[in-house]
């Protein structure tokens, strides 16, 4: 790998790189969380190509993959970006991710698209929960994967350490290729465990030399266990047996072992990083040692009925399956979708048919349509340079198709195909918003229609019920981003209000009432009376309407207006404007009128009656009850089990899930959860999530009772 390295190749500045072939491309995700150095990192790698004149600072707002303002101010990721560039003939898309949970929709993409993950871990920070769980998720799929340890050069930074903890917590397989040489906090290069050669970067250019004999201990020790781990992945059986013995073993021989273990996914080389140093070495392992599209594992296709599609591979010349893994809008270009190109070739002014399915209760409708492909480019951050062609294996840009959203397969129009979408989280923090002005709501609409399209991770709910508009975010630096968005990208200003939970009202006993409603008029007058007895049923009961006239004191055909009329009332609510539920309501006795009686006079009738028992007995509140299930550390268990415990919730049992985690049910009024998102992520160090259902109704304690009819 870098042991071999002869040079990179320098990539021309300003100039899109292209890929003819699917071996000659490698697609690389930067996963680990913020402030872990991932944007630093893609700066060194693109200077060292030459792909720009020097790096940028994310300090200083000008790195290539932080280009949004909201990055910029922020001086945090929160899209996905995509860096080319060449190295040894090779063209690697660097895949910038969001390191912060906020934002795991992009980082899933980007996920989607690569081929192979870089671990950036901070030598100053060590690793935090979400980069641990999304370590397990690759694991899952075989991705293959490399660890970089940067900050090297940091006051705080502890190599040895950081090393220890990555060991630890990834598992067998994770060893280092190099260890930094540190004098006094300077890093003056790099120690090759394989080559046993020292890379000097102390003059600002690398040399190569021998390593001092006091570095002799530690090459041996780490040299060792490499070695070991390579023979042990090697499908030469007898490797280990002649390592045992004492033979020597060409290095050569070793690395080729490395590299096919790295690309098989079962072997995670360490390589470090700091100001000036380790670029090089990534480079050749990124080319040499992970793997090219061609071996990486088609997603599942589907045809537009979903019966599985089959023999479809990474090949230029087969049929097109692409997928849109990012959708932005841009204020002057319009849509703007990256594409991950998995078989066949996307070109300009060519037809395909666009299907997206699946995520309808997220706010995207199933569609299938045909649209034509515009200009297509090479995106370097924000910087669109066209290319003629984007082959099996490849990412590239896509402007103008208005029909496009996130997820969404682009294939050929005489035989339309489907990509089973990845797996997204559900947004489980609502937040309610209006409009300021009548001009920003004629703008919402139409708004927050590009962003639920931009954005899977996005649900917009207009709620009939409390009358909001609510947006489900994964937290609330998600909601900050999309408000922020809404304001600068489209001009909509918007406020939050206070959430209402949709409650519900019953009735706390049996009574019966009666609606009287005779009114005369010039003309045809008002007449009707009805006789009610009303009961509350078992949560869950719903409504039944019971018919018990005798001898036609209320004609057959206005039986169903009284029920139509209770029904309507029902809807609106007797107390605090709620609809009630689990309710019967016997019709007994009534009285009518040959010429004055209306289907219209027994509806108003039914209602009266009931807002008549709403004052002899007492009206009781329900709140709604969702079942909880809790992933999280066994570290916090205890918390979690105490805090649901204090939002009203009842504990229902805990289970083992795996190694270190634990799933925790209980039941939680609504009430209660509407920020446990944010809550359950603070709690267990965003190694928490949690799925909600909706169980039943159950009744609101008194004393939030009063104080919710008090707000009505």
């Amino acid at each position: 790998m870098a042991e071999r390295n002869t040079g990179g190749a320098v990539g021309a500045a300003g100039r899109a790189p292209t890929a003819d072939r699917a071996d000659a491309i490698r697609n690389v995700v930067l996963v680990g969380h913020s402030g872990a150095g991932k944007t630093t990192l893609v700066e060194q790698l693109l200077a060292a190509t030459g792909t720009i004149q020097r790096a940028g600072r994310v300090e200083d707002g000008n790195t290539v993959s932080d280009f949004d303002e909201v990055e910029v101010r922020q001086q945090r990721s929160v899209n996905l970006a995509v860096a080319p560039l060449v190295h040894n003939g090779i063209k690697i898309n660097l895949l910038d991710t969001p390191g912060y949970a906020d934002f795991v929709g992009d980082l899933r993409a980007g996920l989607r698209a690569a081929d192979a993950a870089l671990f950036v871990v901070s030598a100053a920070d060590g690793i935090d929960g979400l980069t641990q769980m999304l370590w397990e998720e690759c694991s899952q799929v075989g991705m293959p994967r490399a660890v970089v340890i940067t900050k090297i050069d940091h006051q705080r930074a502890d190599f040895d350490e950081v090393l220890a903890t990555c060991q630890d917590i990834f598992g067998d397989g994770v060893a280092p290729l190099y260890l930094p040489v540190i004098t006094n906090g300077h890093v003056n290069g790099l120690i090759g465990l394989l080559s046993q050669k020292f890379y000097n970067y102390a003059t600002g250019s690398r040399t190569e030399k021998e390593p001092g004999a006091e570095y002799e201990t530690q090459i041996e020790e780490h040299r060792g266990v490499l070695i070991e781990g390579i023979i042990q992945e090697s499908e030469d059986e007898s490797l280990m047996e002649r390592y045992l013995e004492g033979e020597p073993i060409d290095t050569k021989v070793l690395v080729d072992d490395l590299e096919k273990a790295v690309a098989r996914g079962s072997f995670y080389p360490v390589l470090c990083s700091g100001l000036g140093v380790g670029a090089q070495e990534l480079l050749e392992l990124i080319t040499q040692g992970f793997p090219s599209p061609l071996e990486h594992p088609m997603p599942e296709i589907t045809d537009l009925s979903g019966k599985p599609v089959k023999n479809i591979a990474c090949d230029a010349d087969g049929p097109l399956v692409a997928e849109i893994v990012k959708t932005t809008s841009d204020p002057y270009v319009g849509r703007i979708s990256l594409v991950r190109v998995f078989s066949g070739t996307l070109r300009p002014d060519m037809t395909v048919h666009v299907s997206g399915h699946g995520l309808a209760e997220r706010g995207h409708e199933d569609h299938d349509v045909d649209e034509r492909i515009g200009t297509l480019t090479c995106p370097l951050g924000k910087q669109q340079r066209g290319t003629a062609k984007g082959v099996a294996g490849d990412i590239v840009a896509v402007a103008k198709l208005s029909r496009a959203e996130t997820g969404d397969t682009l294939s050929d129009v005489e035989h339309p195909l489907l990509m089973t979408s990845w797996d997204m989280p559900d947004p489980l923090l609502p937040v309610a918003i209006r409009a300021k002005s009548k001009a920003d709501e004629d703008k919402l609409s139409q708004a927050l229609g590009r962003l639920v399209a931009e954005d899977p991770t996005l649900r917009l709910e207009n709620n009939a019920e409390t009358r909001q508009l609510v947006l489900w975010c994964m937290g609330e630096a998600h909601t900050d981003v999309l408000l922020d968005r809404l304001s600068k990208r489209h001009g909509v200003e918007v406020e939050r209000v206070e959430l209402r939970v949709p409650l519900r009202e019953t009735f706390g006993g049996k009574c019966q009432a009666m609606g009287r409603n005779v009114k005369q008029t010039g003309g045809h007058g008002q007449y009707a009376i009805c006789h009610l007895e009303v009961e509350p049923l078992p949560s869950g009961g719903g409504f039944e309407f019971v018919d018990k006239i005798v001898g036609g004191v209320v004609p057959r055909q206005f039986i169903p207006s009284v029920e139509k009329g209770v029904r309507a009332q029902m809807e609106r609510g007797v107390v605090a404007g709620y609809p009630m539920v689990d309710v019967r309501v016997t019709l007994y006795d009534g009285k009518a009128h040959s010429v004055d009686s209306s289907d219209m006079a027994f509806q108003i009738a039914g209602q009266l009656a009931l807002k008549e028992a709403a004052g002899k007995v007492p009206t009781l509140l329900l709140e709604p009850v969702d079942e909880l299930s809790v992933l999280v550390a066994d570290d916090y268990v205890g918390s979690v089990m105490s805090d649901l415990s204090s939002r009203r919730g009842r504990v229902l049992g805990t289970e083992p899930v795996g190694t270190g985690r634990t799933l925790v049910k209980a039941e939680v009024p609504e009430l209660e959860i509407t920020r446990y998102a944010i809550d359950l992520r603070s709690m267990s160090h965003g190694t928490g999530t949690f799925q909600r259902t909706f169980l039943r109704y159950e009744p609101l304690p008194p004393n939030l009772a009063h104080k919710v009819a008090a707000t009505e």
